[in-house]
């Protein structure tokens, strides 16, 4: 049975991955426990396991309120920072859980955190604060030099990947991107689009891969468009992509 996907806001602007086949399910980076729980009682589903890509305590704090109900195996990075993690991953590992069922390739890509997850497979990315659509993590513990691998990973799935972040950023991210490439039209599409998602109350999310190459200014530092902004941006910046995502990333940090 195919996987189905739920977005359950929690916070400020988190979303607790919910994935599920009708009867059992799976969360992904509970920040909070009581709308998670209210969901799994309100759909009579049976929880199965918990996934974290990282340690940050909105992605984390829920754990043991959810554990306290559904003693679930957790599965993420090896992380002595999430000592509720079971079933600690590196990269090339994979999760394999039968009800519901589901099978995630799990990647390593550390920048936002020194060790960050992401998780593939059923043509979506589980990808916590690496990835935004139109944006990426800022970079709390990591290089810039680990942040463009990151992405450059991400970037490399396929086309129809479906893009499951773990905030609601689009629209604020699209007003930078914009900054950066006023003349691209996917992106002031997605712009157009995620602003009228939001004022209807609705999700901007799922986005996919190709669409991300094609307007996320993350995914594009060897652009010449993207360069040219960065460099008129910071003249000290040169052409080398590390150095172009850099700048990038610290002026979106001052945007």
């Amino acid at each position: 049975m195919p996987l189905s996907i739920d977005a359950i806001p929690t916070l400020e602007s988190n979303y607790v991955w919910a994935l599920h086949d009708g009867r059992h399910a799976l969360l992904v980076d509970p920040g909070a426990s009581a709308a998670p729980l209210r969901w799994l009682a309100e759909n009579g589903l049976a929880l199965k396991a918990l996934l974290i890509t990282h340690h940050h305590w909105d992605h984390t704090d829920g754990i043991d309120d959810i554990l306290a109900e559904h003693p679930v195996p957790v599965y993420g990075p090896e992380d002595r920072r999430i000592p509720q993690v079971d079933h600690p991953l590196r990269e090339g590992d994979h999760v394999d859980i039968e009800a519901p069922e589901a099978h995630f390739e799990v990647l390593s890509v550390p920048g936002h955190t020194s060790i960050h997850l992401a998780f593939f497979g059923h043509r979506i990315v589980l990808c916590g604060d690496a990835l935004f659509s139109a944006g990426c993590g800022r970079m709390f513990e990591g290089t810039p030099e680990q942040m463009l691998a990151s992405l450059d990973k991400l970037a490399e799935l396929p086309a129809d990947t479906r893009v499951l972040c773990a905030h609601e950023y689009t629209v604020a991210n699209c007003r930078f991107a914009l900054a950066v490439e006023p003349g691209n039209e996917d992106l002031r599409e997605r712009a157009r689009e995620a602003t009228a998602l939001r004022e209807k109350g609705e999700i901007t999310l799922p986005s996919r891969i190709g669409a991300e190459r094609r307007f996320n200014p993350f995914l594009r530092t060897r652009e010449p468009a993207v360069i040219d902004a960065v460099r008129a941006h910071d003249p000290d910046c040169g052409s080398d992509p590390v150095e172009v995502f850099a700048a990038l990333r610290r002026w979106k940090d001052d945007f």
